[in-house]
């Protein structure tokens, strides 16, 4: 009879223990569970009522800011390829990213503006905005980038990321919000102050906004919860499935090159190698008629 009651006691206890691992696990999940049966569930989500963004905090506590919420979150949930992408692309390129940004002191959230602009990936808009941070011909000029048929700097992160970063401390300067800055980078600053004036608001969550704009915080919101918790939204992702950081060395260059292929061999690399680490150079060859100083990145093991 011991023995029995003791087989009893265990079996009791275990299956204590696995209902409350059970409990937990779905505790964390962001998903509402009916309890239905099915291996898989298009599910509705629990929706935050607060986040925070750039040290802002934001209360999800009006019907139009949860329902906006709910759109970026169920888009970005439901869209799995395209959110695995961005998990992998973000491991890559985050740590790139962050350095600049802290370099620059604009708060390590606007990574995740980067991430919605472009998927980190150097395309290019219907607007003809290009690069990670989708800057214009006219900004990046107007911010000191070179662009012509020759170079096109918008596509070289690290020069990139830091005119994203001049431009998002002017408009925090001009709008005294992280929050409008970022609005801003979509709706223009001019845009912004407009707005604000016409409707008498302080804060873009009281702006009556045209789709876009209105989307826009709302898509970095999400990401930014998403890729922070991304199990709980039901993304499981293996840390060797992720894409492996960019570690690059640099060579300066003050000259013209005449044939980028030849260089590239000359270094230890192919040209497929040497375009994708420099997709800022457009052709085969580097005019610099002005004898300007390059920076020209190398996969660290083969640097100099």
């Amino acid at each position: 009879m011991r023995h029995i009651s003791f087989k009893y006691s265990f079996f009791t206890v275990l299956l204590i223990v696995i209902a409350s691992l059970a409990y937990n696990k779905r505790s964390t999940s962001a998903f509402i569970d009916y309890n239905e049966p099915g291996s898989y569930k298009v599910q509705a989500l629990n929706i935050p009522t607060e986040i925070e963004f750039a040290g802002e905090t934001i209360q999800l506590n009006e019907s139009d800011l949860i329902e906006r919420m709910d759109k970026e979150l169920l888009v970005n949930t439901y869209w799995q390829s395209n959110t695995i992408l961005m998990l992998k692309r973000a491991h890559k390129y985050f740590p790139q990213i962050e350095k600049i940004l802290a370099d620059e002191g604009v708060p390590e959230d606007f990574k995740y503006l980067a991430l919605i602009e472009s998927g980190l990936e150097n395309v290019t808009s219907s607007e003809g905005a290009k690069g990670f941070w989708q800057i214009m011909r006219t900004t990046g000029r107007e911010y000191g980038l070179e662009v012509n048929s020759n170079v096109d700097e918008r596509y070289n992160i690290d020069l990139a990321t830091r005119v994203a970063c001049k431009y998002l401390i002017k408009a925090k300067e001009k709008f005294g919000s992280w929050t409008l800055a970022a609005a801003s980078y979509n709706r223009g600053m001019s845009g912004i102050k407009r707005l604000l004036e016409k409707q008498q608001s302080e804060t873009y969550y009281d702006l009556l906004l045209g789709t876009e704009t209105k989307r826009y915080v709302f898509r970095i919101l999400a990401v930014k919860e998403i890729i922070e918790a991304p199990e709980r939204y039901g993304f499981y992702i293996k840390e060797a499935q992720k894409y492996s950081p960019l570690t690059y060395t640099t060579v300066k260059v003050d000259t013209a090159i005449t044939n980028i292929a030849r260089f590239s061999k000359q270094l230890g690399v192919n040209y497929k190698t040497m375009k994708i680490y420099n997709p800022w150079l457009l052709q085969n060859h580097l005019n610099n008629k002005s004898r300007k100083l390059y920076h020209i990145a190398l996969p660290e093991a083969v640097g100099p």
